[in-house]
C-alpha cells in the first residue's frame, strides 16, 4: 500500500523583522446597509426588554498584549482506529479541534503509539481496495495518524481559503457537517482587522508590463517588474479585491497580512488595499491575537520533543495518566507559592487507548536510551480527573479536561511579550 505523502498542504510566507503595532478591531461596524438596518431593529428589542441579547455571540476573543508563549498537545492519531465508522471519525476530530479552538492552543502534534492499525475495512462497509489508494483514497483506516492531521489542518484554515489550499479529499467528505470553530483569523468580508489570512493567486501579467483589468465598470493599473520579474504577488484575502504586497510569492502560499492601520479604510471591501506578508506568528506576538494552531505529524513520540519548531524546545512539559499526581495539587501550588516556573514553550501530551506506556515501548529511539517509563520523559506527570467514575477516560474527553485543568496556569504562568 503507497503510503501518503507529507502534509505539506499549507505553504506559509512571511518577511521579518516587523514594527509593533495595537490591536485592532475584528468586529467591524462597517457592514452593508441591510445588516445595520438588523441590528438597529435588534438593539431596540434589546433595549425594550432590557435583557442580555442572545442573538449573537457575546464571548468575542478581545486581544490584549502580545503574548511570547504557546500553549502545545500532543496526542496519537490511533484515537481514530477505535472510530467505528466514517462519521465517528470526523466527529472525533471536529471535538478536539473544538478543544483547541477554545483554549487558545497553538500546536497540535499528531504521533504516531503504534496502535493504529488498520481494522477489518469489510466489516464497516468499506472495500479494501478503496482503502488501498494511497494519498487519494480515505486514510480513516489505513493510516489514522495522517487523516487525523489532515482534518485538523482543514478546520483551521479560514473557510474562504480552504478551497484554494484542500483539493478534494474523501477524508474530507463530511468535514463540512462539523462545527465551526470560528477563531479570529476566520474573518467574515465585512470584518476589519490589521492581520488577515489570504492565498496567493496567479499573476495575469508575467511579461513585466502594465496590466489593465477589468473589474465591473471600472479599470484599474498596476505595474509589475520588468525582465519576466514579478515585484508583486496578489492575495485573495475575502474581500472583493485582491490585496497586493511587495514580494513575489509563488501562487496557491498560505500568506499573514498586515495592513497599514489599525482602523479600516473607507470602502475597504471594494478599494484596493496594499499589505506586508508576516509571520503566522506575528498576530500573537505584537498583538496577543489567538491566530489558530499549526498541526504537524511525528512518527514515535521522541519526535515529538527532537522535532520541536520552536528554539530552544518545550521548557515546560505535562505528562497525563491516570496513575499521575492530582493536577490540582500543581494548579492550587501556583497561585500560593509560585512553584511552578514561567514557561514560554508549554506541552501537554495525552495517551491513547492504553495509555502513554505503549507509545514508550513501540518507540526505538526510547528503547535504545533505556527508557521504559514515560514519566521521565515529562516535567511532570499528572492525573487530570482524579476520582473518575468511569474506568476509563477517552483521548478527546482528556483533552477537555486537561485543557480546562491547566487554563490558569497558562493564563499565570506564560511569559508574555
Amino acid at each position: 500500500m503507497a503510503a501518503p505523502p507529507p502534509l505539506n498542504l499549507i505553504n506559509y510566507a512571511y518577511f521579518l523583522p516587523f514594527p509593533k503595532l495595537t490591536a485592532c478591531n475584528v468586529n467591524s461596524k462597517f457592514t452593508s446597509e441591510k445588516d445595520t438596518d438588523f441590528k438597529r431593529k435588534r438593539d431596540e428589542v434589546q433595549t425594550k426588554d432590557n435583557h442580555p441579547n442572545t442573538s449573537k455571540p457575546t464571548a468575542i476573543f478581545e486581544p490584549g498584549q502580545g503574548r511570547a508563549y504557546t500553549l502545545s498537545i500532543a496526542l496519537p492519531g490511533s484515537i481514530i482506529a477505535n472510530a467505528q465508522s466514517q462519521d465517528l471519525k470526523a466527529t472525533l476530530a471536529g471535538q478536539i479541534a473544538r478543544a483547541l479552538a477554545v483554549f487558545c492552543v497553538d500546536e497540535v502534534v499528531i504521533f504516531d503509539d503504534g496502535q493504529g492499525k488498520p481494522l477489518n475495512h469489510h466489516s464497516h462497509g468499506q472495500s479494501h481496495q478503496q482503502n488501498s489508494q494511497g494519498d487519494s483514497g480515505y486514510s480513516g483506516y489505513s493510516n489514522p495518524n495522517y487523516f487525523l492531521t489532515h482534518l485538523l489542518s482543514y478546520l483551521e484554515t479560514p473557510p474562504h481559503l480552504r478551497m484554494h489550499l484542500f483539493p478534494l479529499h474523501p477524508d474530507l467528505r463530511t468535514a463540512g457537517t462539523l462545527p465551526s470553530l470560528d477563531m479570529p483569523h476566520h474573518l467574515r468580508a465585512h470584518e476589519w482587522c490589521q492581520y488577515r489570512d489570504g492565498v496567493t493567486i496567479e499573476d495575469p501579467d508575467r511579461n513585466g508590463n502594465e496590466v489593465v483589468e477589468e473589474q465591473g465598470k471600472k479599470k484599474k493599473k498596476r505595474k509589475s517588474g520588468g525582465n519576466g520579474e514579478v515585484k508583486i504577488s496578489l492575495v485573495n484575502a475575502g474581500l472583493k479585491t485582491p490585496v497586493s504586497i511587495s514580494a513575489s510569492i509563488p501562487p496557491h502560499t498560505r500568506v499573514t497580512l498586515k495592513f497599514p492601520a489599525s482602523t479600516p479604510p473607507k470602502d475597504f471591501q471594494t478599494a484596493e488595499l496594499t499589505a506586508e506578508a508576516v509571520a503566522p506568528s506575528a498576530p500573537r506576538e505584537e498583538a496577543g491575537y489567538y491566530w489558530g494552531y499549526a498541526a504537524r505529524a511525528a512518527s514515535s513520540l521522541s519526535n515529538v520533543f527532537t522535532e520541536c519548531t520552536y528554539d530552544g524546545g518545550y521548557d515546560l512539559t505535562f505528562g497525563t495518566s491516570e496513575r499521575g499526581v492530582p493536577l490540582s495539587s500543581l494548579t492550587a501550588a501556583t497561585s500560593k507559592d509560585s512553584s511552578l516556573p514561567e514557561f514560554k514553550h508549554m506541552l501537554v501530551v495525552f495517551g491513547g487507548v492504553a495509555g502513554l506506556e505503549v507509545a514508550v515501548k513501540a518507540d526505538p529511539e526510547l528503547i535504545g536510551m533505556g527508557v521504559t517509563q514515560p514519566e521521565k520523559l515529562f516535567d511532570h506527570w499528572v492525573n487530570i480527573c482524579q476520582g473518575q467514575g468511569s474506568r476509563t477516560i477517552r483521548t478527546e474527553e482528556a483533552v477537555w479536561l486537561g485543557l480546562m485543568g491547566l487554563r490558569d496556569l497558562v493564563l499565570d504562568r506564560g511569559i508574555k511579550s
